[in-house]
């Protein structure tokens, strides 16, 4: 992010919090999310926001000027390789506002999250082909730490 964007961001009234199934502001996130996610409906979403908050899943938007300009789903996890980690399921940021550091702002958000819940590491999942997210993940110091493998159970 250049000095300019820097300037433009701090011009702008920008607001980090997190989204409740009935907050009216998924007008505007969801979209963002279909960004990432563009088999989600309204109606999908709705069933798997509620299911999957009984599993830990929240949400965080980044809004500039009212407006929702990135989105993360993320839930806290306890496992045997990391002990206990904040994994993020989604990490959307809007097309008109890419490389403007709106990731960049939730993900330092993200991390104190983590660090305030006692977790030991941050851990997502990014698709093989996403090319520009990877190469974000590694400017903020992520690294590639595993392969994940996937069955559908159709195929089983």
């Amino acid at each position: 992010m250049d000095s300019l964007e820097r300037v433009e961001q701090a011009e702008r009234d920008v607001e980090v919090s997190e989204l409740s199934l009935g907050d009216v502001r998924w007008g505007h996130a969801l979209p963002i999310l279909q960004e990432l996610r563009p088999h989600l409906t309204a109606e999908s979403f709705a069933v798997i926001h509620a299911e999957g908050a009984r599993q830990g899943l929240k949400f965080t938007g980044v809004f500039a000027d009212g407006l929702c300009v990135a989105v993360a789903g993320w839930r806290i996890i306890t496992n045997t390789s990391a002990v206990r980690k904040l994994y993020v399921d989604d990490l959307s940021v809007s097309p008109y506002t890419r490389s403007a550091g709106y990731g960049k702002l939730l993900l330092d958000h993200l991390t104190e999250r983590a660090v305030d819940m006692g977790c030991t590491l941050i851990d997502l999942d990014s698709g093989v082909q996403r090319f520009d997210a990877h190469r974000f993940y590694l400017r903020e110091r992520f690294h590639i730490a595993s392969h994940h493998f996937s069955k559908f159970l159709s195929e089983a």
